[in-house]
């Protein structure tokens, strides 16, 4: 039985990729934070403190898993304050850093290192279509993307495959933004956000979790790997498909001033107003067949 250890397993994507491992046979430990002390440990649970180098976690903690899957990180939803900011690379970076010189330190090695990492990692792509040759693009998204895979690369040079899962928005009705879209939208309130020309690159969960079974099991994936269906959308065709499934107008569009009065103008430029037209090159070359690549399918089975 393979060994899996997981962090982040408490976030929306680590819960469903922890219960598919475990059922399909694999013992999933979890590095979690905050364990409470006891006399009796958690054999399914490692404590670990993301800031504290060179002490958590030790690497016989993390030695003897077939595979290690990083998703742990500060959420990035939220106004980017200074504070919050710091939060988030911090978190990310120095987290990775840690949690990967452990694993370089570990004996026996993982197989495999999967590090979460996001499509923020391109910026504002405009029209280009985005694959992972693409060089990083410019903002606060982009630097941490970069720093965050970068830090990974300890456990590359120790001789563990490793790899870079960048990610785009992940479509669950459980969670993260569908599950925070859906109330407006069937009060008939929804509507594009700012100009509605910016691509958004999608993913259904349950191809994240297929796809990331897949990179664990296919020895060619290693470096980033765009974690995406194949066919992204226009902001304004996603806000109208999804209106349509749920059978609702979608006639208030959102000005980009409102977002960055909730949010700041960085975070609103760059979670809702960036245009991401990502490809899924590598994933497909090495034969994933996804579940979910037509949008209008994947919301109708999610909502």
């Amino acid at each position: 039985m393979d060994r899996i250890l997981i962090s982040g397993a408490s976030g929306l994507i680590g819960q469903a990729l922890a219960t598919s491992l475990e059922l399909g046979g694999a013992e999933v430990v979890r590095l979690v934070r905050n364990v409470a002390q006891s006399p009796k440990r958690d054999v399914g649970k490692i404590p670990w403190d993301p800031l504290v180098e060179g002490v958590s976690p030790h690497p016989s903690e993390v030695s003897g898993f077939y595979a290690v899957i990083h998703l742990a990180g500060e959420s990035i939803a939220g106004r980017w304050t200074e504070k919050k900011k710091r939060a988030i690379r911090e978190s990310r970076v120095r987290g990775t850093r840690n949690l990967a010189a452990a694993l370089a330190n570990s004996e026996p090695k993982p197989h495999v290192f999967l590090c979460a990492s996001a499509i923020g990692f391109y910026g504002d792509g405009g029209e280009e279509v985005l694959t992972e040759d693409t060089p990083n693009g410019k903002g606060f998204l982009p630097e941490v993307c970069h720093e965050w895979e970068e830090a990974s690369q300890t456990a590359r040079q120790a001789g563990i495959r490793t790899v870079n899962l960048r990610t785009g928005l992940v479509l669950s009705a459980k969670g993260g933004a569908l599950s925070k879209m859906l109330i407006p939208f069937k009060l008939g309130l929804g509507g594009r956000i700012g100009s509605g020309k910016q691509w958004w690159s999608w993913i259904h969960l349950d191809d994240m979790v297929g796809a990331v079974h897949h990179i664990v099991q296919t020895e060619s994936l290693s470096g980033p790997v765009n974690m995406v269906a194949p066919n992204p959308v226009r902001n304004t065709d996603f806000t109208k498909v999804l209106a349509s499934v749920l059978g609702r107008p979608a006639i208030f569009p959102v000005p980009g001033f409102a977002l960055a009065m909730v949010f700041g103008r960085m975070a609103a430029d760059e979670l809702f107003l960036s245009s991401q037209r990502v490809e899924p090159r590598r994933l497909a070359a090495s034969g994933y067949r996804f579940q979910f690549s037509d949008l209008r399918a994947t919301l109708a089975s999610l909502v």
